[in-house]
Formats: structure tokens, C-alpha cells, sequence
């Protein structure tokens, strides 16, 4: 008996190295898509930093798991949103993380988070 997958929506608000929120979200992300969960990220008011192309996490000592972001592919990672308002009004512009994340408004993102079976936050 098979059981229809739910769609998990994990929504970062934490920036990158603040806590190690952003890291366990990665975590769950893997996980949940290796159990061939949908899964699908969204990055919404200091989770935005998150999307920031090289980032250099040895000067604070931390750990770059944004490098491990190239890897979601590979788990069937492909629906990432990142707020446009939360990026501008950071005036974050230039090199993403991800190749192909969709910029969307807070009404879209609302309707993510309506359409997902679950939300977790980070």
C-alpha cells in the first residue's frame, strides 16, 4: 500500500551563520526528499541572506554549508522561492546560490504556504 507523498514547504528566515537554524534546514530539506517527500524552500525576511553566492563562512569560523545548496538538485530540490520585497529591501542584488529560484511576491508566498500539507519554519 502506498501512501501519496506530502508536500513540505521549509520556509528560512534565519540568516546564513545567526544560528544554526539555516544549517538544520538544509538537514530536514535532505532528508525529507530522500524519503521522496516533496519538498520544496522558501527564503523569506533574514533567510534571504541564505541566497548570497559565496559566501566566506572561515572568517567567522563557521562551517559553508551554502556550498552543499549545489547538491539540491540532486535530491529533487527544485522548487525554491525567494522573496523579492525581503531581497530589496536588504538591497541584496547580484549572484544567487541557486540558478533557477523564483523571485515572488509576499501574496505568492502566502499561496505557497497555503498549498503546502506542511510548513516548517527556521
Amino acid at each position: 500500500m502506498s501512501h501519496p507523498s506530502k508536500h513540505y514547504l521549509i520556509v528560512n528566515h534565519s540568516a546564513s551563520f545567526d544560528h544554526i537554524k539555516a544549517r538544520e534546514s538544509l538537514d530536514a530539506a535532505l532528508i525529507l526528499a530522500s524519503y521522496d517527500m516533496h519538498v520544496s524552500l522558501c527564503f523569506i525576511g533574514d533567510g534571504v541572506f541564505q541566497t548570497i553566492a559565496k559566501q566566506n563562512a572561515e572568517l567567522i569560523g563557521a562551517k559553508d554549508f551554502i556550498a552543499s545548496f549545489k547538491a539540491l538538485h540532486f535530491y529533487d530540490i527544485e522548487d525554491i522561492y525567494v522573496s523579492e520585497t525581503c531581497l530589496s529591501e536588504r538591497q541584496l542584488s547580484g549572484p544567487s546560490a541557486f540558478n533557477d529560484a523564483s523571485l515572488v511576491t509576499n501574496s505568492q508566498i502566502t499561496a505557497l504556504i497555503d498549498a503546502a500539507d506542511v510548513v516548517l519554519t527556521f
